[in-house]
């Protein structure tokens, strides 16, 4: 809003400022002027600078209103239609997200101007940045068409080597090669196959979840946190982003842990210990953490030649365990409990064999990390071709091939016999003491642990006296596929492949979703590691945090301490993602078309409730633990609110709940304990009169509707742009400002048309409004006489549709549209404006400056007087008609918001004289039946008393304008002046309603006398007549009442009860 503006707006604003002001400002602008046109240059008051408005749109100024001129901008062509048009055939660059690196974002014409008509041409596209307002590029990757490969471009990924891959070398990690032997000995074989396949239900059912997540729109950089967070919003993917981030970074600690305890076993075999097992596996996975570090900074190109070389190698080293089996065994592998294939052997590890404080659900817990490698190629998805089809269909290909892996290479086909467990025996001592006989012993003379070695030949029974002496077999020996393979080497190296390659998807996975994360902006502290490097984005700030947390767990140095942190987090994160797919299918939004058909919503509500049941059977506190970290967080985002909208399935919910609850309200009759103020304001703008909306917020809050309304007046076509641009903005500033409210507009010729418009309209169902609130007219004497029947006239259209109604005076005004830019509502006068602001003009017009700041400082003061906490006072309230309880209830909510409290309600009633005791009994007796608290209670029995001369004659000088003045004049001229100025007050008219005129005057001259120091006062509005009242006649009584009063609110209920006494 340009200097000139504001200053026509303290110009004409007549409600605003007292008449000398104009006046003073009126004597300022012609000085300026002058000082302008004599050659002194062009001068800017600093006061009402503008900031400036660059916003465009395709035709029209930055607020939506055409001004005729027109963007230079392409010439329509002729379409396939034949001739030239400005529509557009669809197209999907019509589509595109702005700053989209798949395309420019075409611009169809906007239905204004296809309607409107005129000399008007859209451009073909639009030119967005390249980079998003993060400062980042946005990765908009609406098209599946393969692009050509730039030289020095990005690397991608297909489904084979960015998803499947990485997830095979994930799953067949540490617990494949050095726990899955410990996993059969405790559970044996038949729960051990439970064990799996419970993980693979798990991963199954998440897999199907996360294909209809995926092919239900653009899948962008972050894995699981993108997935959750654009289906369920920010506050879930916020919290369990960070949980998943972190999940990852345990991970690799995890990986790095198990590769070290296949270095230290080495270095036990050749006695090279350097300090103790413990240190060495602290020291050794330092250092490869650090290499491993080394090569994820070098690329994604490099991380990925180093997986394959990795994958080649681990499938050598599962090869050589089926080899190995069928080698016969040694002397010395049968004293370490390798025997080959014995049914004997097979049966006895059928049965679980639990020891020290593990269980079903310790043992599981161990072995679920295995499976959380069905993730690793979607944490990549930034780094995929076509992230929509390469995800589903490499998860789930790779949950075909988990469960044949993990039954196909630990079962024998001939005769399904586990290898393990068909091989191996759980407690051997490695001792050749323990050889018997070459005969095989009946099992009679065999008893203790390993019945099926002593009828094999080795007594293994010293296991059972002395534990410490037994360190091999599948319950003490971690290196058994080293044992049993045909080439012990071979299989050291397929570990080594398999942590190392599990550990590096994780190095990468972590700082993915960490970043995906951090460039939302949801947790502004950590948007530091948003930024990235390199043509791929590497987050090289991720990597070095990735690092310090892996090293951190790394000092733990127990595999089976790690083991069950990660599987809590993972397995929130996998019933995120489920329920994620159940709660999109459940809200039926039109948006949720998943190209992937084959899931189930149930059975995605299934799999959530499976892996929460799971987190707690697992371990209890780690599950509370878990969701305790979750809520806080959830919480956390859930206040701070960011500014992010991704259409989450939780918005969709909300519609459906809110649409379901007003239509069964409709159903339901309306009862008056149930009654709540829902409450309409004639605000305009919602930031030209804030002590207005603030009070009305106050009354309805969050348990009551309340809605900001506004009347644009004048012909259709010229104020239309402007209430649809207004429309948003006015809504986001109330959500910005944290007021509980709607916004909603009409145009219209005449502006009771438009209020009667609102009144009549607004609403649905129960949700509807019950009362209208609105400003006192102040500037009603010098408005002109339509604007008068207008404004009294929305009062009557009020009371004919049976609102309760309230009118609000405050001593300075309430339109403060001076004071605010259009666009951003903010103060461009502020009540600490100083002199030396000003431009130097001479002394008199200083001194005029000095006069409207004090005013304005002022207007600003009273602006806010409702927007914070009233200091210790009353509320007086004059019920001196009964309405239905509006005028009494109203109050009372007042006290009951913390910002009033402090403030005790004083009721003053009218009385008979003689019976002011009897009176007051009888109205305490009433506020207690209504349990309704006040600090007094006052009976006026002296209002028909008359009121002081000087104020009835103020009173007659205030509507000495506005008389007729028939009653001296012959019939006929009489006739001819009512016809001539039907809106005067005649003699008649004052005659008639002398009495209520003077109950004005008289109770304005009570309120002052012991009123003044109130907070706020609450007064019985009166009503006038239709075709009896003169609507300035009415308008007089307004004023009068209320006139030097402290902030006064008149109220008239439309006469239903809105207070009961009874249960």
């Amino acid at each position: 809003m340009c200097s000139s503006t504001c200053c026509c707006h303290l110009h004409n604003q007549s409600e605003s400022q007292p008449d000398s002001a104009q006046l003073l400002l009126s004597g300022i602008e012609r000085h300026l002027m002058e000082r302008k046109i004599s050659g002194g240059g062009e001068f800017v008051n600093q006061a009402f600078d503008s900031t400036g408005d660059n916003e465009t749109s395709f035709s029209g100024n930055g607020n939506g209103v055409s001004n005729g001129d027109h963007r230079a901008v392409r010439a329509s062509v002729v379409s396939a239609f034949g001739h030239d048009t400005l529509d557009r055939v669809p197209h999907i660059d019509l589509y595109r997200n702005a700053g989209s690196i798949s395309g420019h974002r075409a611009v169809r014409p906007s239905l204004q101007e296809l309607h409107d008509g005129g000399d008007i041409s859209v451009p073909d596209t639009l030119a967005d940045d390249e980079e998003s307002s993060e400062g980042f590029p946005s990765d908009d990757l609406e098209s599946a068409v393969p692009v050509e490969k730039k030289k020095g471009g990005p690397i991608k990924f297909g489904w084979i080597k960015g998803v499947l891959v990485r997830c095979m070398l994930n799953i067949w990690g540490v617990m494949l090669f050095i726990r899955l032997s410990w996993v059969f000995g405790q559970a044996g074989w038949g729960l051990g196959i439970v064990v799996i396949l419970l993980s693979c239900v798990v991963t199954t059912i998440t897999g199907l979840s996360m294909s209809a997540i995926c092919t239900n729109g653009i899948v962008r950089g972050g894995g699981a946190y993108y997935l959750i967070s654009r289906s369920l919003g920010p506050e879930f993917g916020g919290s369990i982003g960070l949980i998943f981030a972190f999940a990852n970074a345990v991970a690799v600690s995890m990986y790095v842990v198990g590769f070290a305890e296949t270095v230290v076993q080495l270095l036990v075999d050749y006695d090279s210990i350097m300090v103790d097992p413990l240190n060495d596996i602290r020291i050794i996975g330092c250092i490869t953490v650090v290499l491993l570090l080394g090569i994820s900074l070098a690329g994604m190109a490099w991380e990925a030649k180093a997986q394959i070389v990795l994958l080649v190698i681990l499938l050598a080293a599962i090869v050589n365990v089926f080899v190995g089996t069928f080698i016969p065994a040694t002397e010395t592998k049968k004293t370490q409990g390798f025997f080959n294939y014995q049914a004997n052997i097979f049966m006895e590890n059928f049965t679980p064999d639990f020891r020290g404080a593990e269980s079903f659900f310790s043992v599981f817990a161990i072995f679920f990390p295995a499976a959380t490698g069905i993730l690793a190629g979607a944490n990549i998805s930034g780094d995929l071709k076509d992230p929509q089809a390469a995800i589903p269909k490499g998860t789930l290909w790779l949950d075909l091939f988990l469960t044949y892996s993990h039954f196909k290479k630990r079962i024998w086909k001939p005769n399904r016999y586990h290898i393990q467990s068909a091989c191996v025996v759980r407690d051997a001592t490695g001792n050749m003491t323990s050889f018997i006989n070459n005969t095989f012993m009946p099992a009679e003379d065999c008893n203790g642990p390993s019945v099926a070695a002593c009828e094999l030949g080795y007594n293994f029974s010293s296991c059972v006296t002395n534990p410490d002496s037994c360190k091999f077999g599948s319950m003490h020996n971690f290196q058994v596929m080293t044992m049993v393979s045909g080439f012990g080497p071979l299989i050291i190296a397929g570990t080594f492949s398999a942590t190392l390659s599990s550990a590096l998807a994780s190095l990468v996975s972590a700082p993915k979703v960490f970043q995906a994360l951090c460039k939302d902006n949801i947790y502004t502290a950590l948007h530091f590691f948003a930024k990235g490097s390199g043509k791929n984005n590497e987050p090289i700030r991720g990597y070095v945090l990735t690092f310090l947390i892996s090293v951190a767990f790394i000092l733990i140095g127990d595999l089976n301490v790690i083991a069950p942190i990660i599987s809590n987090f993972f397995l929130a994160s996998y019933a995120l993602i489920n329920f994620s797919c159940f709660h999109a299918s459940y809200a039926k939004s039109p948006g949720w078309r998943p190209a992937y058909k084959f899931y189930n919503m149930w059975l995605s509500l299934v799999g959530a409730v499976l892996c929460c049941v799971v987190m707690f059977v697992i371990n209890w506190w780690a599950a509370l633990l878990t969701y305790g970290i979750e809520i806080l967080l959830y919480i956390y985002v859930t206040v701070k609110k960011p500014n992010v909208n991704w259409g989450s399935s939780t918005q969709a919910v909300t519609f459906v709940s809110a649409v379901s609850n007003a239509l069964s309200l409709s159903g339901i009759e309306e009862h008056v304990k149930n009654f709540r103020p829902q409450i309409i304001v004639l605000t305009g703008s919602v930031r030209t009169r804030p002590a207005l909306l603030d009070l009305a917020h106050s009354l309805s809050k969050t348990y009551g509707l309340c809605l900001t309304s506004e009347v644009f007046v004048g012909p259709r076509w010229k104020v239309l742009q402007e209430m649809n641009a207004g429309m948003e903005k006015n809504q986001l500033w109330l959500h910005k400002n944290k007021r509980k409210a709607f916004y909603t507009a009409v145009a219209s010729d005449d502006f009771r048309q438009g209020a009667d418009a609102l009144l009549q309209s607004s609403g649905l169902g129960r949700l509807k409004p019950n009362i209208l609130m609105m400003g006192f007219k102040r500037d009603w004497r010098s408005a002109d006489t339509q604007a008068i029947k207008n404004y009294v006239g929305v009062l009557h259209d009020a009371f004919d549709f049976e609102y309760g109604t309230l009118v609000l005076r405050v001593p300075q005004g309430l339109d403060m549209s001076q004071f605010v830019e259009e666009e951003g509502g903010c103060i461009i006068m502020s009540p600490s404006h100083k002199l030396t602001d000003q431009p130097k003009v001479s002394k008199p017009y200083v001194l005029v400056f000095i006069h409207l700041a004090k005013i304005n400082d002022m207007l600003l003061e009273a602006s806010t007087q409702f927007q914070k906490k009233q200091s210790k006072g009353t509320i007086d309230v004059w019920w001196l008609f009964d309405d239905g309880g509006l005028t009494l209830l109203l109050p009372y909510i007042l006290t009951t918001r913390k910002k009033w409290k402090d403030c005790k309600l004083r009721i003053f009633v009218a009385g008979q004289p003689g019976r002011t005791e009897q009176d007051k009994e009888d109205m305490k007796t009433l506020l207690i039946k209504f349990r309704i608290n006040c600090s007094d209670i006052n009976v006026i029995d002296d209002l028909h008393i008359g009121p002081k001369s000087d104020n009835w004659k103020a009173f007659e000088d205030m509507i000495e304008p506005f008389r007729l003045h028939e009653g001296g004049k012959d019939k006929a001229r009489s006739e001819a002046l009512r016809e001539e100025s039907p809106w005067m007050i005649t003699d008649e008219e004052l005659s008639s309603f002398e009495e209520k005129t003077n109950l004005q005057v008289r109770l304005n001259e009570l309120l002052r006398e012991k009123s003044s120091s109130a907070n706020l006062i609450i007064v019985s509005m009166p009503i006038a007549r239709k075709e009896s009242v003169s609507d300035h006649l009415y308008m007089a009584w307004l004023d009068t009442l209320t006139k030097n009063l402290p902030p006064t609110l008149l109220i008239r209920g439309n006469h239903k009860s809105v207070l009961t006494f009874y249960s």
